[in-house]
């Protein structure tokens, strides 16, 4: 971890200042749900309610399906740890469309704030560019995020992105928890008739 993270919410502000208007955005369980929603609700935004280790996946498969349509899937360190051969798969895919951002605190926050192994060595950009992800960056500072955010519609992933935050207790900003809304509205956002 850096000695001055950033702080996570004005961090996924800057990632998403310039929001391509066809951008889809999968939230990870919990905080990232939290600073998505806080960053602006979007139709395009479809956020995780207690599917802890999917948002990898989901992301893979919606870029898979909607090969046209940039996906960044944000979620946390805790997560990607959890689902770290999500990684190989989405790599082993390669979808150019996609690009997981990890908010990276150095702890497990939906589970106490322990130490997550972010903390303690493990270099989640080493191991997506191990797995194959044709580029990685770790974002330090909101100059960085800013410079980065072009990528996310660029075509040229997967890619990753680690932006480190800090690990400061935010008052939650909760995106609605109906499942059946969110599905309906995220389906409508890709063309697609409720089901």
């Amino acid at each position: 971890m850096t000695a001055s993270p950033l702080a996570r919410r004005p961090a996924v502000r800057a990632l998403l200042n310039d929001r391509p208007k066809d951008l889809l955005v999968i939230a990870g369980l919990g905080t990232p749900a939290y600073d998505l929603f806080d960053a602006g609700d979007h139709d395009g935004n479809f956020y995780l309610w207690g599917a802890m280790g999917g948002a990898a996946m989901m992301g893979l498969g919606l870029a898979i399906a909607q090969p046209r349509r940039p996906v960044l899937v944000l979620t946390g360190d805790g997560e990607a740890l959890m689902g770290l051969g999500a990684l190989s798969t989405v790599a082993a895919q390669r979808p150019a469309n996609l690009t997981v951002a990890v908010l990276d605190n150095g702890h497990f926050g939906e589970t106490g704030m322990q130490q997550s192994h972010t903390s303690l060595g493990t270099d989640l950009p080493a191991v997506a560019a191990a797995c194959g992800f044709a580029w990685t960056a770790t974002a330090t500072d909101e100059a960085s995020l800013r410079t980065l955010a072009p990528k996310l519609a660029a075509g040229s992933g997967p890619g990753f992105i680690r932006i480190v935050v800090g690990s400061e207790p935010l008052p939650k900003t909760l995106p609605t928890r109906d499942g059946a809304y969110l599905k309906n509205r995220f389906r409508a956002n890709l063309g697609l008739t409720p089901a």
